[in-house]
Parts: structure tokens; C-alpha cells; sequence
């Protein structure tokens, strides 16, 4: 009954375009809707608030409101399906090493006007020092979002953000951030001129870097099991 009620609400989500922040309805009202238990009722918002699709608030004026859909509580539910399953580390990043290329290659085939003026502050050199990360973070997800496919975004920025919420820090040292960040020019320069092969082979090129550096930095963490965050 309870998932039931929560398949429903999530459908009503849809439909009626209900943007983050949005109020549901109280408690109350959503009872009289559903004639169901108060139990069931709460259980199917709690199924929907540990998927991170809304926040229950307390108090007379709160309640469940619809909050923004994350690539990070994607990554969450998967990290705990990885966890079951025993996926190492080495399997995640090498599963980014095969969909990063992908996803630049896509973005410099489909060149989405919108995004491509969005994607030009990426096309020279940002500040290398407390910029660095946002910088870093910014540019993958931009590219991802490019692809034209929401499924393959999705997955790909989910997975970057399983990694970052195990290795908090830069993976690079200060002394080569601007070298990054030169590549993740180049790489933003062909997908702006619609180069999909060059894109492709820049971004396999970075991701290969990005790879020997997590084992250098972290030895260890390749054969570790994703743990559920």
C-alpha cells in the first residue's frame, strides 16, 4: 500500500509539474485522498524523502514539499546496491574512464547552443588554487548534462559523486591544477567546435590521467568495496 501511495504521489509530481519547494498537501487531506492509515501514509513519504525526492518539515506550517532531484542521492541508492554486490573502486572509475569520452563525444555532436555559451568560461584558464575544485566539478557536470541523454548524464555524474564523497580532496596537487584545468579547456574548445573525435580522445586521455593519478594518491583504495554513503 505504502509504495503504491508513494508511485502515485511521485506520478502527480510529473503530471503537474511541480517544481522544488512546492508544498504537498497536508497530512490530513492526503489521508481523506488515499483512505489509508495514518502508518501508510507516512511510510510512502518516508520511502520518497530517503530517495531524496522531498523533505518532510516539522511543525504546524511544514510538511512533505518536493525537492530537487540530485545526482548524488542517485549515486547514494547505487552505492548501497554496489556495497551488496561487492564493487570495487577500480570498477566505478573504470566505468567513468568508459562514459566520460562518451558523454564529450555527445556533447560535441549535438552542440546545444544554450550550454555551448555556458561551456565557454570553461574554454580558458580559471583561478588554480580555491576555484580548483568547483572549477573541476562544474566542468563534468556540464559536460554530462551536454550529452542529450538524460540516463547516460545521470549515471555519469552519480558516479563521480560516489568517488568524491569517498576522496574529499583533490586527487591532483596544486602543481598540476593548471594543467588540468588547461586540459579541461581543450577538451571544452572541440566540443564547442563540434569536434566529437577530438573531444572523445582528450576528455579518454584526461580520464586515463585522472585514473593513474587516484592509484598513486590512494594505493589502496582500487581493491576496496564502494561503501553505502
Amino acid at each position: 500500500m505504502s509504495e503504491a501511495i508513494a508511485r502515485d504521489i511521485v506520478r502527480r509530481i510529473g503530471a503537474e509539474g511541480l517544481t522544488p519547494g512546492t508544498q504537498l498537501p497536508p497530512e490530513a487531506k492526503m489521508l481523506e485522498e488515499y483512505r489509508v492509515g495514518r502508518g501508510s501514509l507516512r511510510e510512502a513519504l518516508r520511502i520518497l524523502e530517503v530517495h531524496g525526492l522531498i523533505s518532510i518539515k516539522p511543525g504546524p506550517r511544514g510538511g512533505p514539499t518536493v525537492d530537487q532531484v540530485h545526482t548524488r542521492n542517485f549515486g547514494r541508492m547505487a552505492s548501497l546496491f554496489f556495497q551488496m554486490d561487492g564493487v570495487t573502486f577500480r570498477e566505478l572509475i573504470e566505468a567513468r574512464l568508459t562514459m566520460e569520452p562518451v558523454l564529450a563525444r555527445r556533447a560535441a555532436e549535438l552542440g546545444e547552443p544554450e550550454l555551448l555559451a555556458e561551456l565557454a568560461r570553461y574554454e580558458t584558464l580559471a583561478r588554480a588554487d580555491e576555484d580548483y575544485l568547483l572549477h573541476a566539478t562544474g566542468f563534468h557536470q556540464l559536460v554530462a548534462s551536454m550529452s542529450g541523454n538524460r540516463i547516460m548524464s545521470l549515471f555519469g555524474q552519480s558516479l563521480a559523486d560516489v568517488v568524491r564523497d569517498r576522496v574529499a580532496e583533490s586527487l591532483y596537487p596544486k602543481v598540476r591544477r593548471r594543467e588540468v584545468l588547461g586540459t579541461h579547456g581543450e577538451i571544452a574548445r572541440a566540443i564547442s567546435a563540434g569536434d566529437a573525435d577530438l573531444a572523445e580522445r582528450l576528455m579518454r586521455e584526461h580520464m586515463e590521467d585522472y585514473v593513474a593519478q587516484a592509484k598513486r594518491r590512494h594505493p589502496g583504495l582500487m581493491q576496496e568495496v564502494v561503501d553505502w554513503r
